[in-house]
């Protein structure tokens, strides 16, 4: 059974995090050498290292830059950075001491608990703040002025939201929208 967290909560789909070590990397000797590395110059321009301990996919790129994407939590990415780190320290490459981490976007999720009438919203929230164009995309697109997040809005009264960089602002732009919602008519208070 599934269950759904309260619509005043946020459930992390994804966060995307980047690190850099600062040197130049043999993308096609690493593809080789990392124990859970691939390398298809054809596929990609990197190495796509799936570390076994976190649900993290590691992207490492020629240039030192290193992409971390599919962690749902602060903490996989931690894990997935300090296993990566500690492979590549392995093979003879220079990593600093504590490379920074830098959260570069928080996909998140929340379920308001109501259909929506998309039509009706997009008159009520007006034209300026939204993209609504249900034959291309089926939910509105709500960019917020505060954050710079974007919100989608399904009719199932879904909520994806994207831009954040800490769960503190993904939940910041579900209580806008919560407020925004509720001032239009469209949510009960």
């Amino acid at each position: 059974m599934t269950t759904h967290p309260p619509s005043n909560q946020i459930t992390i789909e994804n966060i995307v995090a980047t690190s850099a070590i600062e040197q130049e990397l043999d993308v096609a000797r690493l593809g080789d050498d990392l124990p859970s590395g691939t390398y298809d110059a054809e596929q990609f321009p990197g190495v796509i290292c799936r570390l076994p301990i976190t649900s993290a996919t590691m992207l490492l790129y020629r240039t030192g830059t290193i992409t971390c994407t599919g962690a749902n939590s602060i903490h996989d990415i931690e894990k997935g950075y300090e296993e990566l780190f500690t492979q590549l320290r392995n093979l003879g490459i220079s990593v600093p001491e504590e490379p920074s981490i830098s959260i570069e976007n928080m996909v998140s999720s929340a379920d308001l608990e109501t259909s929506l009438n998309l039509n009706a919203l997009a008159i009520g929230l007006g034209i300026e703040d939204i993209e609504y164009e249900p034959e291309q995309f089926p939910g509105l697109i709500y960019r917020l002025d505060e954050l710079p997040l974007v919100i989608l809005i399904l009719n199932s009264g879904k909520l994806v939201i994207t831009g954040a960089k800490t769960e503190t602002e993904a939940q910041t732009g579900v209580s806008h929208a919560k407020s925004r919602l509720s001032e239009l008519g469209f949510l009960d208070n």
